[in-house]
């Protein structure tokens, strides 16, 4: 892929949290530093660990050491969750634009510069990463849990209408202004942060495009999802659904 066109003040800070990623963040870091470097693109790591017990924090401050001046870590004490630590990471970051990802090889650092020519080609306040448009796909999931991300979008989609194919999706590039602007407008922390956003976001007049991704099930560690998360989503939905 020829490099992405970036102005020469163009700086992408990827907001990381992580919680026992110690296996995970190593290759994750390399990745983006690969992706970056290939683009010629000036960048930014911001680790986000919420007192991981596994060791994440000190393979976090040898990637620190070297990768430098590129990546940075944030600590938290306890397990404060994925809404708040995107909100404590924008604190630190310094780029004008802000990506958003998962740790665990969900997503790939490869889909970043379609992202960034797709924002540039339209100036849009948000891109955002869909599994369920164009060749996008979910892989290493059973049926089950396939149909339930499926139902849970279509259900979103029905009751809010945010114009976005995959509403749950947390692979996003955003302009920081913007992003900052949706931090200040909603109230949402959970795990229904991405859904709130979009939806926020379409309210409130900021364009949004999409760039279809493979999304891949974590290669190492346990997913966080569970029955909690899944109630939270619909009650999310409603909430949101009854305040817009």
């Amino acid at each position: 892929m020829a490099p992405t066109k970036t102005t020469g003040n163009d700086v992408y800070s990827v907001i990381l949290p992580t919680f026992n990623e110690r296996q995970n963040l190593p290759i994750i870091t390399w990745l983006l530093n690969r992706t970056f470097s290939e683009q010629n693109i000036d960048w930014e790591l911001v680790i986000v660990d919420d007192g991981s017990p596994d060791g994440t924090q000190d393979v976090a401050a040898q990637l620190v050491k070297l990768y430098a001046p590129h990546v940075q870590l944030q600590t938290r004490t306890g397990k404060l969750g994925l809404g708040t630590a995107y909100v404590h990471g924008l604190q630190f970051a310094k780029g004008n634009y802000i990506i958003i990802m998962d740790a665990d090889f969900s997503h790939h650092p490869k889909f970043i510069p379609q992202m960034i020519a797709k924002q540039k080609a339209g100036n849009y306040d948000i891109v955002t990463g869909t599994r369920y448009a164009g060749d996008g796909g979910v892989y290493g999931w059973d049926l089950k849990r396939k149909l339930t991300s499926k139902g849970a979008n279509i259900f979103a989609d029905t009751v809010l209408r945010p114009g976005v194919s995959d509403l749950t999706g947390s692979f996003r590039l955003y302009k920081r202004d913007v992003l900052e602007k949706l931090f200040q407008s909603t109230e949402i922390r959970g795990f229904t942060m991405q859904m709130a956003l979009a939806v926020t976001a379409k309210s409130q007049g900021f364009s949004i495009a999409e760039v279809p991704i493979s999304f891949v099930d974590r290669v190492y560690g346990d997913s966080k999802l569970g029955g909690e998360e899944i109630v939270e989503y619909a009650k999310g939905v409603l909430q949101l659904w009854w305040s817009t």
